[in-house]
């Protein structure tokens, strides 16, 4: 488990060497935040969700290792680095002292909420030439990411396969909920057509060097527009699985958010420049492929709170129509052409 007293220690702002004047906690089922003034403090959670582990300091001190060098590949001037909580002889933690290490954290800058590309989305903020931006700075990242050995197995039919199937294992119990049995029955059957007819163009798209250590969880509140910086943050550090894989599912992410927030012309402008600029022209094929997929990723991640027995009815019918939305959008997507 954490240290007893970390959170109580963290939010006090004489904890941090630059004393900010107030220091206020995030939390999410993996990490408490504090954001401390123009700085963040990330720290991971001892839990154990079976796609990932973090129940003992050496590997909460990988995984923020791992977080900051994967992250600055999209972002190099957000994350600082990997700092040392420790515990003195009179059991007070302080960030980078002297005594035993307790705890390590995920140092970063503060990144402005309303700069974030959602929030510029529904405050009717973002132009078309942020979105092509966007689109370019993207392929410039990918453009420097090596398709080594290690990620080109994360292309291979079988591993595809078990990701799209996997999905529809752990959603089928929701029919007759957010989605029906006649929509589920029918994103399950073109996907499974899809991939049974296409094993050469996902070996193309291996052979093609699209297949890569991506960033995994690519939507609209991962990617900050702030004047010249586009800085795009929050790559899943934990699973391998959910981060390796073709380039095309990161960007059918974003372009699935687009469409799902009703704003699909800039989704289409996004690929569109991402595609000019990357020069992956076969992206179009597999595009609508793993748009589905990304549609039933948060169609899958929605619907599991509806489990959670903890949930009071406003925030389980908004859950509800949400996941209702994603698989709706997903069946959209194999009922309608281009």
């Amino acid at each position: 488990m954490n240290h007893p007293n970390l959170v109580e220690s963290m939010m006090r702002p004489e904890f941090y060497p630059h004393k900010p004047d107030t220091v206020e906690l995030l939390q999410t089922h993996i990490s408490f935040i504090f954001i401390a003034g123009d700085l963040v403090y990330k720290i991971k959670k001892a839990v154990d969700f079976g796609f990932l582990d973090f129940t003992t300091l050496e590997k909460r001190k990988y995984y923020c290792e791992q977080e900051v060098v994967l992250n600055r590949r999209f972002a190099p001037d957000v994350y600082i680095g990997v700092i040392e909580i420790t515990e003195d002889e009179r059991k007070n933690l302080r960030p980078g002292g002297e005594g035993g290490i307790v705890e390590y954290a995920v140092k970063m800058k503060k990144i402005p909420e309303e700069k974030m590309l959602y929030r510029l989305m529904e405050a009717d903020k973002i132009a078309e030439a942020d979105v092509k931006r966007v689109g370019r700075h993207l392929a410039r990242v990918y453009g420097n990411i090596s398709s080594d050995e290690k990620a080109r197995t994360f292309g291979m039919f079988d591993v595809i396969s078990t990701n799209v199937i996997e999905n529809f294992d752990q959603t089928r119990k929701y029919t007759g909920g957010p989605v029906s049995s006649e929509a589920f029955d029918a994103i399950e059957s073109w996907s499974r057509s899809f991939m049974d007819t296409n094993s050469a163009l996902f070996d193309m798209r291996i052979g093609q060097g699209h297949v890569k250590d991506c960033h995994g969880d690519l939507h609209l509140q991962h990617i900050c527009i702030e004047d010249d910086v586009i800085s795009v943050f929050d790559c899943i550090e934990f699973n391998e699985r959910f981060r390796f894989g073709d380039v095309a599912s990161d960007v059918a992410f974003l372009s699935m958010d687009f469409d799902f927030n009703g704003r699909s012309e800039l989704g289409n402008i996004f690929v569109h420049v991402y595609i000019d600029e990357s020069g992956d022209a076969t992206l179009r094929d597999v595009l609508r492929f793993y748009k589905v997929y990304r549609a039933m990723v948060r169609a899958k991640v929605t619907s599991f709170m509806l489990d959670d027995g903890g949930l009071d009815d406003i925030s389980r019918r908004e859950a509800f129509q949400r996941a209702k939305r994603y698989y709706d959008l997903a069946y959209e997507y194999v009922t309608h052409e281009d």
